[in-house]
Order: C-alpha cells, then structure tokens, then sequence
C-alpha cells in the first residue's frame, strides 16, 4: 500500500467513527516555553488537556508534522545507525477530549489495524502500565481486561513507567498508555525466540507501530501527579513505521516516503545505496534530516545561532558534516532535495512546494556558509596537530571544544581525522569544557517555572483590549512563581485583560495593577512587566506580588488593570505601519514578497520578506512615498472580528505562512491593504503621522529585512539628520551646495593621503637601508630582533623589504603605542619550508610574555598584548628558538 493511500484510509477511518479532520500545527511552536518543536500529535491540544481551552469537536483525527531532537524525545544520534529511527516523523493520530475513553480507544485501534489493514492478529501484540510504587499507581487492569477480551493473556505484556506511562515532558498532561507491537519476522525466526521476549528491547522488527495513551493527570513541579478535570484519549502511529509494515520492508527507509530521496542522493553523490554501511548511513541521515530541515524553515524557522533556530542549523551541518566526509561532496547539495519534498507533500503539507524557492536559497547559503568553516577547521585541526610534541598522541579536550564552539567544527569529525592520523583527544577535557559553557548559557537564561497556583476556579473571558485600555473589577484565576536569569518573577492570569499577548510579532502590553487597600488608603500600584501567551491563557508578568495580610495568599478581587497607554498607541501605529509596508512592498517589488517575519515595538518596526536582491534606493523612497501618502490620505481601520477563515480569504486577507489559524479569525482593512491579524491598530492611519525608512538589509539568502520609524519616533530620527547636517554645513562653511564641499575634501583628502604616503615610503626605505646593517648571521640564519619607533604599518613594509633580500631570513619587529606592544614576526619561505617552520606558530608560542594573542600565516605573523615590560623576554625566547633549529 503506498504512503498517499495509507494516509488517506486511516483519516477516513476516524473520520466515520465521527472524529473531525484538524490540519497539523506548524513544527515550530511559539507559545509554550517548555518546548522548541512539536514533539508528538498531542501538543497542540494541550490547553484542552490542562482545562484552559474547550473544543466543540469532542473527537478529532489527523497527521502532525514532528520532530524529536532535543529533551526527553532525542532521537537525533539514533538516526542513520538505525533504520527507522528519523528526527522529523508525521503522527497519525486520534483523539478524544472528554467523550471516549479505554474501551472505544482499543477497539478502533484494534479494527483499524486487523480489519482496514488487515495484519495478521498472530503478529500482534500489545502491553499495558504494571503500575509505579513512586507515583504511588496501582497497574491499569481495566486495560488488561480489555485487551484480554480480544486476545489472549500471553500476548499482553506488562510494561514500566518508562515503556508505558507517556509524559509529553517534565512537567504536563500524562497518564498510563498501551502499546501495540508488530512481529516482521520471518516464520522460522518467530518459532525460535518469542516476540514478548523482544518487546521494547529494540528490536529492529519487533517494533512499537501505535501508542494509545489515556492522558489523566497533570504532572506538577513537584514530580506529583494531580487528576486533570476530564479524561482523554491520545493515540500516536508513527506514519513512517507503519509504511514499512503494509510495505513488507526491512526498514523505514525502503519505503516509498524514502526511496527518490535516496535515488537522488547517491545520483549526486555518485555512491549507490545498499553496497556499504558507512556510506549508507550517511545517505540515511541526509534523507532524514533534509526533512526535518525543510519542514522547519516552510513553518518559519530560519537556521540561527540559538532556540529553534540553532536546532536547525546543527540539523543541518550534521547532514552536511555526512556527505563530506562519507560521500565526498564538497558543495552544497542539500538544497537540490527540495524539489522532491515539495512534490510529495503538495496535498497534505503545501507550505513546502508554495515556497520551495525561498527554503531551497536558506539552505545553499548555509551549506556555502558551512563549507567554508569546514575548510577553515581543517587548517586549524591540521596546525594543532603540527603543534603536538614528539610522542604525544592525545590532543587537548578543550582544543577540540574550541574548535567546535567558535568555529562550528563538530568533535566527531576531529575525531575522525586524528584518528586516520593515529591520535585521539581528551573526551573528558571536551566534556569539562562543555560543561561550563553549559552552566554559563544556563545562568544566562534558563527559566525555571513553579506550579500553577489556582486562587478562582472561574471562567476565564480572555482579552477584551480592543476597546477599552482599563478593567475594573478583575480576578486573579491563578498564579505561579517563576526564576529567569535568576531573578524571581511572578505570572498571573486574570478573568479577563486589556493586554495584549506577545504574538504575530507585536510585542506585549506592560502597565499597572491596582489594588484596592479601603477608601482611606491609596491604592497599591504593581507594575505589569510583559505579557505574554501560554497555551491558550493571557499571562501577566510582575515582579513581586501583593500578599494579604496572613502574608501567603494574594490579593484576587476587585482589582483594577490599565495598560501603558502611551506605549500601546506606538506600538498600534507601528503595527498598523507594518501592514502598510507588507502591502506597498508588494505593490512596487511584486506579489513574490511574502512576509517571513516582524517585530513591532513601540520603538520601531522591523519586517522580514522575501525578496531576490538589494533594494535600490529609488525604490526605498518610493516605497517610503507611497506609504506617507496612506497615512496622509487618513485611510479609516476595517475590522472584522470572528469571520470564518473562508469568508477571509475570499476578502483577498494575506495569511503568513507558518501559521496556524482558527476557523474563525480577525482580519483587520486598511483600504487595499487586507490581512489576518490579531494585534493592535490604529483607527485612521493619520494617526500613524510620519513613516521613515532606516534600514534595508539581507538577513539570509533571499530574505531582507527593513526597519523603520513612525510618529514621534520618526520625528525624532529626521530631527537627528538635520542637526548632523547643519553641524556639517558650519564645519565645512558652507550653506548651500553642501555636496559640492564634501567632494572638494573628499579630492583633498585623497591627495594629502598620496603626499603622506609618497613620504612614509621614503622614510620606510631609508630606514630600511639603516636596519639592514643590523641584521646578524645566527645558527645558519640572517637575523634581526629589534624594537622601533615606527607607525605599524610601516613596520610591516619594513619586514617583507628585508625578508625578500635573503634566503634564510627570520626578523622579530616591535614598536609601540600607548596601550600595547605590537610585535611582526617574517620568515622567508625557504627557511619555513626547510626547517618547517610556522610564523603562526612561534607567535603563539611567545605571546604570552607581553600577555597577547595572536596570528597570521606561516611565512608572516601578529600580535599585540598590554604587557611592554614582556619584550625583552619575547626576544630572548625568539633567539632560543632560532639557535635550536
């Protein structure tokens, strides 16, 4: 059965036990700290779970796009020694919330597999939770005795809480879960070992193909467990295991969903698949991972230096790092898979072909970026090695880190290169390195967050901030304490707010609570620091709480919040400004312009967009024209709340790619400017004032970026220039052709630069003539050590003018400045090649005494350091080093 056809028949399976078709959620997710990725089907129905959101559709089916690399669910280094282990996976999954649970779970189960696609039941076998002494849980016998009314007892395995307790994470919705497993052997291996004995052992094939889990409890900070308001059922069949099965393969691999991928790798690579295992685990990673990585950056996430994006990058070189050194491509490749994906997703995820152009430029700059640093680390690897002294075969741990840490180079092909050269390094050295840097990035920024504290057990209306910026009479629903970059915060979650979450890029509202102390007393002020959006509820962050009199529970009624008015009203304007350059963009670049990205501040505004070059400046300033024209023309806001997302798109709304939207959505109007969004804006666009362009860069292959200023800020931006401009014009004397006076000094300039230059040269030669006297005969070599008096960049001329007169030339120059040393060191290239010498090296190597770092090339070397006092001792080691060779 092929993969298009498998998909379809288990959603129109559910779909006539009356589940409801959801699309997948993007892999990348923005609204729950706790995660950087999807990881399982389950995550985008989490704030039903936990009871913040409800959901008219009490049973659901779908296929989620999910990608395990990080946490609890890492299966990143499983990937390609294995053959069925992958990083981004589709979830087949059904659902119910509230309405199903054990019995109905099974049985569909069950039906589902035997009789729609007909597996043998004697190759079937299933396990269920024995139960946990700690989490003080007794064994899930309802599920035996379900299980044990369709088959047999000794086929129904008891399992641990590691096999069969499902946690989404450290804290969560979990809860008992029974797993069916399948049996590919043959015949003959089936009679000599029995399955139950290779349940949960990895088992290559005697495989986990589907998990039912009964998600009834809520794992706490504490490590308790607390019973969640309703019962549900969440079921995950791996989409890709399940293909190998009705496939009759060996492996995931050998399916449909793999095999062009594959065939088209080793047509690039020119190595065939099948014939060696080193070379067929690479092709297995680069297959798997170019999904991961293309699925990632159509939802959005561009590859960077840190959170998801980082995730992608190291995705990304670790496919790259494979081909390299296994396959031997040394340019990009990656990017040509593209193509595939697009075409085998255009039905179910059409994110990939409508902007395969735009992920396939990401991914060859990376590659050129990468290869490039692949090219720099094996320079660097191959001088740490010269660098080692005789007999010793183990280089430095932290040496390895290095290289890894500022440089990208991954330990694992140092590894591979000492080890062809008969060396290793120090694991535990690199390990210790890690470590630190590990702790360090932690102290910076991990947060750390407490339990949920409930106060009210009310509904919670949610935001009510389009219309009114101050609410009276609110309760606190729930808090929780909360420790980023070590600092103590709280979070509260109110009935109902005016603030507005950080999201679609806008950032969130601050402003103030009041609490009502009696009439006599004046009100307490607390400062609302941000809010932000977690699953589903409005979170207001503050920095300390005001506790009752009995100093443990907090104020929770009659409570007043107001909103930063000022702040709100430029972050409308600039978000109303945004929506005014995504459509003038597309006016005059082209409909090509799709948005990739934004941050509205209050500040400033920043938008990200697809587009193939620079944009020039006639453009900039038509695009800056035609946008004050808008805001002149006071253009009157369009607001259409709660439209169905049919209704919208037939309105010609712009939807961003990556994002997932509701059946019912806002679109907000600006004359022709028309699109989903959920933020603030302003009600005319006169109130804008003022839009001013300030930049216009490329963030990544085929990506600008553009960052302007509106209202005061603007203003204030213009007020800037023109004073920089009058300063000028008194400089130069000059009121009227300004320009004409900047050219005329610019002429100047550049002939006064020849004159000094045409006298630094003679002055350069004549002392040159003078050193040369100085230079000495020293074991075989022409020497000169000598401190100057000179600009360094004469110094430098000074050392190849006199290295070029000699064979077996070796000159130490120094001068210095008022804050440090700078010291040149020349080798002629008879006497590096000869006697294997390495200017680099001995820079290094000398350094320290002037308390430097430095430099340079084998023939020609740097460094400069803050320690003068050291010089005499640089050259005294430098005369050492010369008498040994």
């Amino acid at each position: 059965m092929k993969s298009k056809e498998l998909r379809k028949k288990f959603i129109n399976f559910f779909k006539s036990k009356d589940h409801t078709l959801v699309s997948s959620s993007p892999i990348v997710i923005s609204d729950d700290p706790t995660l950087l990725f999807v990881n399982a089907g389950m995550n985008q129905f989490k704030d039903i779970f936990l009871g913040n959101s409800n959901t008219s559709n009490t049973r659901v089916v779908n296929t989620q796009k999910c990608l395990r690399v990080s946490g609890k669910h890492n299966d990143l280094e499983e990937v390609g020694y294995d053959t069925y282990h992958h990083t981004m996976f589709e979830m087949l999954g059904n659902w119910s919330f509230g309405d199903y649970f054990k019995k109905e779970a099974i049985d569909f189960g069950w039906e589902f597999l035997t009789k729609e696609l007909k597996i043998p039941e004697e190759r079937l076998y299933v396990s269920f939770f024995k139960g946990d002494a700690n989490d003080k849980l007794a064994e899930d016998s309802e599920t035996y005795n379900i299980w044990n009314q369709i088959i047999p007892s000794t086929k129904i395995i008891p399992g641990s809480k590691k096999d069969n307790f499902w946690e989404m994470g450290q804290i969560g919705p979990c809860g008992p879960c029974t797993e069916i497993h399948v049996d590919l052997r043959s015949d003959r291996e089936r009679s000599k070992v029995p399955a139950t004995s290779l349940i949960n052992k990895d088992h290559p094939q005697v495989i986990e193909i589907w998990n039912i889990v009964f998600i009834e409890f809520n794992r706490k900070k504490d490590n308790s467990l607390e019973p969640l308001p309703k019962k549900h059922v969440d079921t995950g069949m791996g989409f890709e295991r399940l293909c190998m099965v009705l496939q009759n393969t060996q492996s995931t691999y050998d399916t449909d969903i793999f095999k062009d991928l594959i065939a088209k790798v080793a047509n690039i690579s020119g190595v065939e698949y099948g014939h060696q295992e080193k070379t067929d685990i690479a092709i297995r990673v680069i297959v798997d991972h170019i999904r991961a990585i293309v699925f990632a950056i159509a939802d959005g996430q561009l590859p960077s230096n840190n959170g998801a994006g980082y995730v992608v990058r190291r995705i990304l070189r670790r496919a790259v790092r494979y081909g390299y050194t296994y396959l031997n491509l040394n340019a990009p490749f990656l990017y040509q898979l593209v193509d595939l994906l697009g075409y085998q997703f255009a039905t179910i995820f059409p994110e990939i072909d409508n902007q395969q152009s735009i992920i396939q430029n990401v991914i060859k700059e990376e590659e050129k970026t990468f290869f490039k640093t692949l090219g720099k680390g094996l320079d660097l690897i191959s001088k740490s090695i010269k660098s080692l002294k005789d007999g010793v075969k183990i280089m430095d741990g932290s040496r390895v880190f290095e290289l890894y840490d500022t440089y990208g180079f991954p330990p694992d092909l140092t590894a591979l290169i000492l080890k062809e050269k008969g060396l290793s390094y120090s694991h535990k050295e690199f390990d210790q390195s890690m470590r630190e840097q590990k702790n360090r990035s932690r102290s910076a920024s991990e947060i750390i967050l407490g339990d949920w504290i409930l106060v009210n057990n009310i509904p919670i209306e949610g935001f009510i901030g389009y219309d009114q910026h101050i609410v009276k009479d609110v309760r606190l629903v729930k808090y929780r304490k909360i420790q980023i970059k070590g600092k103590d915060r709280f979070h509260l979650v109110f009935d109902k707010t005016p603030f507005y979450p950080e999201g679609g890029g806008q950032i969130g509202d601050s402003g103030y609570i009041e609490i009502s102390l009696g009439q006599a007393l004046k009100p307490s002020v607390i400062s609302i620091l941000d809010t932000k959006k977690e699953n589903n509820m409005i979170i207001h962050i503050v920095e300390h709480m005001i506790w009752k009199s009995d100093k443990k529970s907090p104020y929770d009624k009659h409570l007043v919040i107001k909103i930063d008015i000022n702040k709100r009203q430029l972050i409308r304007r600039n978000h109303s400004a945004t929506h005014l350059l995504h459509y003038t963009l597309r006016t005059i670049l082209g409909n090509h312009v799709e948005q990739r990205g934004s941050y509205v501040h209050y500040n400033y505004l920043r938008f990200d967009f697809t587009h193939y070059e620079k944009i020039q400046d006639v453009q900039l300033k038509a695009i800056e024209e035609a946008i004050n024209k808008s805001i002149v023309d006071s253009i009157m806001l369009e607001e259409f709340r709660k439209i169905s997302i049919k209704e919208a798109k037939a309105m010609g709304a712009l939807a961003l790619f990556g994002e997932k939207y509701e059946n019912y959505v806002r679109v907000v109007r600006f004359g022709d400017s028309i699109e989903l969004c959920g933020g603030t804006h302003v009600n005319n666009t006169s109130e804008i004032g003022l839009l001013k362009i300030i930049s216009e860069s490329s963030i990544a292959s085929g990506i600008r970026r553009v960052e302007a200023v509106t209202s005061q800020a603007a203003i204030k931006f213009l007020n800037k220039q023109s004073s920089t401009l009058d300063e000028l014009k008194q400089i130069l004397k000059s009121s009227d052709n300004i320009i004409s006076s900047v050219n005329k000094l610019i002429h100047q300039n550049k002939e006064l630069n020849e004159l000094v230059s045409d006298v630094k040269k003679q002055n350069s030669d004549h002392l040159t003539h003078e050193l040369e006297k100085n230079v000495i005969d020293l074991n075989g070599c022409k020497v000169l050590i000598q401190e100057l008096d000179v600009d360094v960049s004469i110094m430098k001329n000074i050392c190849f003018s006199i290295i070029s007169k000699y064979e077996n030339a070796f000159l130490t120059l120094a001068t210095k400045t008022a804050e440090k040393v700078i010291v040149n060191i020349a080798i002629s290239k008879p006497l590096v090649k000869n006697k294997q010498l390495n200017a680099a090296e001995v820079i290094n190597q000398v350094s320290r005494h002037i308390d430097g770092r430095g430099g340079g090339q084998s023939f020609f070397a740097v460094t400069s350091g803050s320690n003068s006092a050291g010089l005499s001792t640089l050259f005294s080691d430098v005369k050492k080093l010369i008498k040994s060779l």
